[in-house]
């Protein structure tokens, strides 16, 4: 029996709303998954919290500054490196998730987004890496989170903390 990872693992991300299930697409974005499969791993996503929402588009994560009692401002940290880009041809629509980043194309690290609605103007300018297999109600619900003015004037700071408990890979 063989002990390296199985070839097809999904995410169970567990938040104060629900589970979202995500299958990852290997084939077009490897080193990205692998990169968010080893955080998860190491529990770097336990305690961090969807900080950007904007329903009809998407719901952001991943950012270590959202863990309570942290410091710098949300949506701006990182892990500590950078990622190259794996821009591919999957279309950013409902239920996708691609990793968030900066101006600079290989600046994605943790931040991710799962699409709530059609966003295909990202397509080939961030990294799409697998999509939602289960929980679309949870993906619901937490796009229609009141939300009010953060840093920058727009209104996508949730009014309510809604927060990553634990992001699990199981055998897909």
């Amino acid at each position: 029996m063989s002990t390296s990872a199985p070839a097809n693992e999904n995410a169970i991300i567990k938040t104060t709303y629900g589970d979202l299930t995500l299958s990852f697409w290997t084939d077009v974005a490897p080193k990205t998954v692998e990169n968010f499969k080893k955080l998860a791993r190491d529990g770097f996503y336990n305690g961090t919290a969807f900080h950007r929402i904007i329903k009809g588009f998407m719901i952001q994560g991943g950012c270590p500054n959202t863990k309570k009692g942290a410091s710098g401002l949300p949506g701006t940290g990182d892990p500590g490196y950078k990622l190259k880009a794996e821009f591919n041809a999957k279309s950013h629509v409902r239920g996708v998730i691609s990793m968030a980043r900066a101006q600079h194309p290989d600046s994605a690290g943790c931040q991710f987004f799962i699409c709530h609605g059609d966003a295909k103007f990202l397509d080939r300018q961030y990294t799409a890496f697998g999509q939602l297999t289960a929980g679309d109600d949870v993906l619901e619900r937490i796009a229609n989170v009141p939300t009010k003015s953060g840093g920058g004037g727009e209104k996508s700071t949730p009014i309510d903390r809604i927060e990553v408990v634990s992001i699990t890979i199981v055998a897909a």
